[in-house]
């Protein structure tokens, strides 16, 4: 059996056996693929969106309709008395003693407890025309005393030891002025020391404080017991160190 195939704008002649139209070949798998992709990118569409959508607004609170009436609150009341003074509860334990004036004594203030809380003194100010002066070769002739340069000159803040002294330790009397002589020349050893000069101080001798490179002359004499500090001095507690340590002529004969 021969089977033939017309097409849409054809018909079949009389007396010719019918067949049945044929069907254009398809694809049964390509509907159900494509199905699936469009709901995939339909999911993704849904997940993404939240991305570029504004947010929500916040919720605001519903207006009040005009004929709503609002609510009030009673105002505080006011406490109509005046002039009552406030009642009193165990005066006689919160209220302070009556004080007798008569029996208030004043004191002198107690003495601060460290020499932080103490004003310093005041320095006392060089005269403008005084210049730090070398002076070559120093040669003690006492205890705080020396001549270089043709010039004399004693440590100010110092109070100078004799040479003729004679201290006495544990009942050992021994030539302290002599020794502390010995020991300024010692520690001098010839060597330049700059002192503070008045431009005249060739014609006099003169207190002026002196220096060894760093070292402050008199505080060294001071400290190391061979000078006592003058009293109006700022060695005082250099030279309390030396009595307490037993130094120079505070202590045992050297």
């Amino acid at each position: 059996m021969v089977s033939s195939s017309i097409t849409d704008g054809e018909h079949a002649p009389r007396g010719a056996p019918r067949v049945s139209r044929a069907k254009p070949p398809g694809h049964p798998l390509l509907a159900p693929v494509l199905g699936g992709l469009g709901l995939l990118a339909g999911m993704l569409l849904i997940a993404e969106s939240g991305r570029w959508l504004p947010p929500d607004p916040p919720p605001t609170a519903p207006a009040q309709r005009a004929d709503t009436p609002r609510q009030t609150f009673p105002a505080p009341a006011r406490d109509m008395r005046q002039g009552q003074a406030a009642r009193k509860i165990a005066e006689d334990q919160i209220a302070p003693p009556p004080l007798d004036p008569s029996g208030i004594e004043r004191i002198e203030p107690r003495p601060p407890l460290g020499e932080l809380g103490l004003a310093p003194r005041p320095k006392t100010p060089m005269p403008r025309d005084w210049r730090g002066t070398l002076l070559f070769g120093p040669v003690a002739t006492s205890a705080a005393v020396f001549e270089a340069m043709g010039r004399t000159v004693a440590i100010s803040g110092t109070v100078d030891i004799d040479p003729n002294r004679t201290c006495t330790f544990d009942h050992t009397a021994w030539p302290c002025g002599q020794r502390a002589r010995a020991a300024f020349n010692a520690w001098l050893r010839g060597r330049a020391l700059k002192c503070l000069l008045p431009p005249d101080a060739d014609r006099f001798a003169i207190a002026a404080p002196c220096a060894l490179g760093k070292q402050d002359v008199g505080a060294w004499l001071v400290s190391n017991g061979w000078a006592m500090a003058a009293p109006t001095g700022i060695y005082g507690k250099a030279e309390a160190v030396a009595r307490d340590a037993r130094m120079g002529i505070f202590g045992p004969p050297q």
